[in-house]
Protein backbone atom coordinates (compact mmCIF):
# COMPACT_ATOMS: atom_id res chain seq x y z
CA UNK A 1 0.00 0.00 0.00
CA UNK A 2 2.84 2.37 0.85
CA UNK A 3 4.53 1.60 -2.46
CA UNK A 4 1.29 2.32 -4.31
CA UNK A 5 0.94 5.68 -2.53
CA UNK A 6 4.54 6.60 -3.33
CA UNK A 7 3.96 5.62 -6.96
CA UNK A 8 0.84 7.81 -7.12
CA UNK A 9 2.72 10.73 -5.62
CA UNK A 10 5.54 10.37 -8.11
CA UNK A 11 3.09 10.20 -10.98
CA UNK A 12 1.25 13.28 -9.62
CA UNK A 13 4.50 15.22 -9.37
CA UNK A 14 5.47 14.19 -12.92
CA UNK A 15 2.03 15.07 -14.31
CA UNK A 16 2.06 18.39 -12.45
CA UNK A 17 5.53 19.23 -13.70
CA UNK A 18 4.63 18.35 -17.30
CA UNK A 19 1.43 20.41 -17.05
CA UNK A 20 3.37 23.37 -15.64
CA UNK A 21 5.98 23.14 -18.41
CA UNK A 22 3.29 22.95 -21.10
CA UNK A 23 1.46 25.98 -19.64
CA UNK A 24 4.70 27.98 -19.48
CA UNK A 25 5.56 27.04 -23.05
CA UNK A 26 2.08 27.99 -24.24
CA UNK A 27 2.34 31.34 -22.41
CA UNK A 28 5.70 32.05 -24.01
CA UNK A 29 4.47 31.17 -27.49
CA UNK A 30 1.25 33.17 -27.19
CA UNK A 31 1.81 36.89 -27.88
CA UNK A 32 0.87 38.21 -24.48
CA UNK A 33 -0.38 41.57 -23.31
CA UNK A 34 -0.84 44.99 -24.77
CA UNK A 35 0.51 48.21 -23.29
CA UNK A 36 -0.60 51.80 -23.84
CA UNK A 37 1.07 55.10 -22.90
CA UNK A 38 -0.80 58.45 -22.92
CA UNK A 39 1.87 61.18 -22.62
CA UNK A 40 -0.57 64.13 -22.55
CA UNK A 41 -3.82 63.25 -20.74
CA UNK A 42 -5.02 66.92 -20.73
CA UNK A 43 -5.18 69.11 -23.84
CA UNK A 44 -6.27 72.76 -24.00
CA UNK A 45 -7.17 74.16 -27.42
CA UNK A 46 -8.94 77.11 -29.02
CA UNK A 47 -11.68 77.01 -31.64
CA UNK A 48 -10.53 76.17 -35.22
CA UNK A 49 -7.23 74.69 -33.96
CA UNK A 50 -5.90 71.24 -34.95
CA UNK A 51 -5.14 68.95 -31.99
CA UNK A 52 -3.14 65.72 -31.71
CA UNK A 53 -4.44 63.04 -29.35
CA UNK A 54 -1.10 61.37 -28.82
CA UNK A 55 -0.73 57.79 -27.57
CA UNK A 56 1.75 54.93 -28.01
CA UNK A 57 0.69 51.30 -27.86
CA UNK A 58 2.65 48.09 -28.22
CA UNK A 59 1.67 44.44 -28.56
CA UNK A 60 2.99 41.34 -30.29
CA UNK A 61 -0.15 40.50 -32.23
CA UNK A 62 -2.47 42.47 -34.49
CA UNK A 63 -4.32 45.15 -32.54
CA UNK A 64 -7.64 46.90 -33.10
CA UNK A 65 -7.70 50.58 -32.10
CA UNK A 66 -10.95 52.36 -31.33
CA UNK A 67 -11.49 56.01 -30.35
CA UNK A 68 -14.70 57.37 -28.79
CA UNK A 69 -15.72 60.87 -27.74
CA UNK A 70 -17.85 61.29 -24.61
CA UNK A 71 -19.39 64.66 -23.73
CA UNK A 72 -22.59 66.05 -22.25
CA UNK A 73 -24.22 65.47 -25.66
CA UNK A 74 -23.53 61.73 -25.55
CA UNK A 75 -21.02 59.17 -26.85
CA UNK A 76 -19.77 59.21 -30.43
CA UNK A 77 -17.54 56.65 -32.08
CA UNK A 78 -14.79 58.49 -33.96
CA UNK A 79 -12.70 55.84 -35.69
CA UNK A 80 -11.73 52.18 -35.54
CA UNK A 81 -8.93 50.43 -37.37
CA UNK A 82 -6.65 47.39 -37.29
CA UNK A 83 -2.91 47.85 -37.46
CA UNK A 84 -1.92 47.54 -41.11
CA UNK A 85 -5.54 47.09 -42.21
CA UNK A 86 -8.82 48.95 -42.76
CA UNK A 87 -9.77 52.32 -41.24
CA UNK A 88 -13.44 52.95 -40.40
CA UNK A 89 -14.12 56.65 -39.73
CA UNK A 90 -17.49 57.81 -38.41
CA UNK A 91 -19.45 60.04 -40.81
CA UNK A 92 -19.50 62.80 -38.17
CA UNK A 93 -15.69 62.95 -38.28
CA UNK A 94 -15.24 62.39 -42.04
CA UNK A 95 -12.43 64.64 -43.39
CA UNK A 96 -11.66 65.80 -39.82
CA UNK A 97 -9.58 62.92 -38.44
CA UNK A 98 -6.16 61.53 -39.32
CA UNK A 99 -4.94 58.21 -37.89
CA UNK A 100 -1.38 57.19 -37.09
CA UNK A 101 0.25 53.76 -36.75
CA UNK A 102 1.08 54.30 -33.06
CA UNK A 103 -2.65 54.70 -32.25
CA UNK A 104 -2.71 58.52 -32.18
CA UNK A 105 -5.29 60.59 -34.02
CA UNK A 106 -5.38 64.22 -35.11
CA UNK A 107 -8.61 66.22 -35.08
CA UNK A 108 -8.83 69.11 -37.52
CA UNK A 109 -10.66 72.40 -36.98
CA UNK A 110 -12.02 71.68 -33.48
CA UNK A 111 -15.07 73.44 -32.09
CA UNK A 112 -16.61 73.85 -28.65
CA UNK A 113 -18.57 70.62 -29.23
CA UNK A 114 -15.29 68.70 -29.46
CA UNK A 115 -14.54 69.29 -25.78
CA UNK A 116 -14.90 66.28 -23.50
CA UNK A 117 -13.36 62.88 -22.85
CA UNK A 118 -11.63 60.84 -25.53
CA UNK A 119 -11.37 57.12 -24.85
CA UNK A 120 -9.03 54.81 -26.72
CA UNK A 121 -9.38 51.04 -26.57
CA UNK A 122 -6.58 48.85 -27.90
CA UNK A 123 -7.66 45.21 -28.28
CA UNK A 124 -5.19 42.47 -29.18
CA UNK A 125 -6.31 39.64 -31.46
CA UNK A 126 -6.10 37.22 -28.51
CA UNK A 127 -8.63 39.26 -26.53
CA UNK A 128 -6.31 41.27 -24.27
CA UNK A 129 -7.22 44.95 -24.19
CA UNK A 130 -6.23 48.20 -22.51
CA UNK A 131 -7.76 51.64 -22.21
CA UNK A 132 -6.65 55.26 -22.16
CA UNK A 133 -8.34 58.64 -21.61
CA UNK A 134 -7.55 62.16 -22.80
CA UNK A 135 -9.48 65.20 -21.56
CA UNK A 136 -9.85 68.00 -24.11
CA UNK A 137 -10.92 71.57 -23.29
CA UNK A 138 -11.82 73.85 -26.21
CA UNK A 139 -12.03 77.60 -25.58
CA UNK A 140 -13.61 80.29 -27.73
CA UNK A 141 -11.62 83.36 -28.70
CA UNK A 142 -13.67 86.16 -27.15
CA UNK A 143 -13.95 88.62 -30.01
CA UNK A 144 -16.59 90.64 -28.12
CA UNK A 145 -13.95 92.05 -25.75
CA UNK A 146 -11.64 92.94 -28.62
CA UNK A 147 -14.56 94.50 -30.48
CA UNK A 148 -15.48 96.57 -27.42
CA UNK A 149 -11.90 97.82 -27.04
CA UNK A 150 -11.72 98.71 -30.74
CA UNK A 151 -15.03 100.61 -30.60
CA UNK A 152 -13.96 102.43 -27.44
CA UNK A 153 -10.63 103.38 -29.01
CA UNK A 154 -12.38 104.67 -32.16
CA UNK A 155 -14.85 106.66 -30.03
CA UNK A 156 -12.07 108.24 -27.97
CA UNK A 157 -10.12 109.07 -31.14
CA UNK A 158 -13.22 110.73 -32.65
CA UNK A 159 -13.87 112.72 -29.46
CA UNK A 160 -10.21 113.82 -29.38
CA UNK A 161 -10.39 114.92 -33.02
CA UNK A 162 -13.59 116.90 -32.35
CA UNK A 163 -12.02 118.58 -29.30
CA UNK A 164 -8.90 119.50 -31.26
CA UNK A 165 -11.05 121.01 -34.04
CA UNK A 166 -13.15 122.87 -31.46
CA UNK A 167 -10.02 124.30 -29.78
CA UNK A 168 -8.63 125.32 -33.17
CA UNK A 169 -11.90 127.09 -34.02
CA UNK A 170 -11.94 128.80 -30.61
CA UNK A 171 -8.36 129.94 -31.12
CA UNK A 172 -9.16 131.32 -34.59
CA UNK A 173 -12.28 133.05 -33.28
CA UNK A 174 -10.26 134.57 -30.44
CA UNK A 175 -7.64 135.87 -32.89
CA UNK A 176 -10.36 137.32 -35.13
CA UNK A 177 -12.06 138.91 -32.12
CA UNK A 178 -8.74 140.38 -30.92
CA UNK A 179 -8.00 141.76 -34.43
CA UNK A 180 -11.47 143.29 -34.69
CA UNK A 181 -11.23 144.80 -31.20
CA UNK A 182 -7.76 146.18 -31.90
CA UNK A 183 -8.91 147.64 -35.22
CA UNK A 184 -11.96 149.27 -33.56
CA UNK A 185 -9.76 150.70 -30.78
CA UNK A 186 -7.36 152.14 -33.34
CA UNK A 187 -10.26 153.63 -35.28
CA UNK A 188 -11.69 155.26 -32.12
CA UNK A 189 -8.29 156.57 -31.12
CA UNK A 190 -7.83 158.05 -34.58
CA UNK A 191 -11.31 159.68 -34.43
CA UNK A 192 -10.58 161.11 -30.98
CA UNK A 193 -7.26 162.54 -32.18
CA UNK A 194 -9.00 164.07 -35.22
CA UNK A 195 -11.74 165.55 -33.02
CA UNK A 196 -9.17 167.04 -30.66
CA UNK A 197 -7.32 168.51 -33.63
CA UNK A 198 -10.55 170.08 -34.99
CA UNK A 199 -11.51 171.53 -31.61
CA UNK A 200 -8.11 173.06 -31.29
Amino acid sequence: LMRQLRGCRRRGVVVGTVTLCLAAGWALQTPGGVSLVVPHPHINATVAQNILLSVEYSCRGVATIEWKHVSSWGTTKIVEWKSGNYVNVSTVYKDRVTTFENGSIQLLNVGVGDAGYYFITVTEEYGTNTYGTIIVNVYEIIYEDLHFVAVLFAFLAAVSAILICFMWLCNKSLHLFQKTTTHKLRARTTEEIELETIEC
